[in-house]
């Protein structure tokens, strides 16, 4: 089941990695623009949305998409000269397009959920891809509330599997979870065990402060016996690590000053999927599922809890209030 949204979606993904690293390269260290909310904005975001999106318009016309950029600031006479690098670095994957095509494609990704619409996040850990650390494109489709099809690339990801950086994560709902190498490997399919090797007893979170409550995290994760340093990486490439046995608990609790923040949908429908189906379990701190069926965040739950099924029980039970939540 499908099998033809995979195909697609694997494909533009692997093209968006390889321009988006050619971007990076390109620039060395990328310059990045500030948005409204004062979060960064590169070209990448900008080439990578605009990439998917066409492609996902083209093939699947009546999905919605829903994704973080807009062409709005690139519009403006003084963004010319950012529209203009956008559409050169599409040229080799989607043809000469203008600069009003450009944007039209960006804005594919203003949609709302529906029924069954796909979540995009061009760039996921902008300001790792600024500093030439992790980052991920990540893309989901959701189907009558339910992610089938997740696929995560990170181009900077280097494992066991290979020597080489660059992999891409893939998963089918009741279908496994894969991982192949950026340059079209042989796929692997990853299968959690409840087992965890002592040298990767490691909670994961994320490089920014600001994202998570990260006193909170470690005590968690030093009551449940996780003395190794806290792995700190950009982006949904948590989600890779933990799914490929490089993490034991993913957490993200809401900071104290913002305890009422509330996720988007496009920082973890990919990477979810990905880790439930190498057998691992996601939900939010209370033991509650995510649900992606209440608009662009995720408004009815409350963090990020993401682990084997041993240690996140564990986890959501050193949350609970009383500490006896059984999940």
């Amino acid at each position: 089941m499908y099998t033809k949204e995979r195909q697609i979606a694997v494909d533009v993904m692997r093209h968006a990695a390889q321009m988006a690293e050619q971007i990076r390269g390109e620039t060395g260290k990328p310059q990045a623009l500030q948005k409204a909310d004062d979060s960064p904005v590169t070209i990448a975001d900008f080439a990578v949305q605009a990439l998917i999106c066409h492609v996902l318009n083209k093939e699947f016309p009546t999905d919605a998409i829903v994704a973080e950029e807009d062409a709005d600031t690139l519009r403006s006479p003084e963004m010319a000269w950012v529209l203009a690098e956008v559409s050169r670095h599409l040229q080799p994957y989607a043809g000469n397009a203008d600069s009003d095509t450009v944007c039209d494609w960006i804005d594919l990704g203003n949609g709302t959920p529906t029924k069954r619409f796909w979540v995009l996040d061009p760039i996921d850990g902008t300001r790792g891809f600024v500093r030439g650390d992790q980052y991920a494109l990540a893309l989901a489709l959701i189907d009558n509330g339910r992610i089938v099809l997740g696929v995560l690339a990170c181009p900077a990801l280097g494992l066991q599997f290979e020597e080489v950086p660059g992999q891409l994560f893939y998963a089918v709902r009741d279908g496994g979870a894969f991982v192949v190498t950026q340059d079209n490997g042989s796929a692997i399919r990853l299968e959690r065990t409840e087992h965890v090797e002592p040298d990767r007893f490691h909670l994961l979170e994320s490089v920014e402060q600001d994202h998570n409550d990260r006193q909170r995290q470690e005590s968690i994760a030093r009551s449940l016996g996780m003395i190794l340093s806290p792995l700190r990486v950009d982006s949904q490439a948590k989600y890779a690590l933990l799914a490929a046995g490089m993490g034991a608990l993913y957490l993200r609790l809401p900071p104290e000053r913002t305890p009422d923040r509330r996720e988007k949908i496009w920082d973890h429908a990919a990477g979810v999927l990905i880790v439930e189906e190498a057998g691992g379990r996601v939900t939010d701190l209370d033991g509650l599922p995510l649900d992606f069926t209440v608009g662009v965040e995720l408004a009815a739950n409350r963090g990020i809890v993401a682990g084997v099924t041993r240690i996140h029980e564990q986890a959501i039970r050193a949350l609970s209030p009383d500490g006896e939540r059984l999940v």
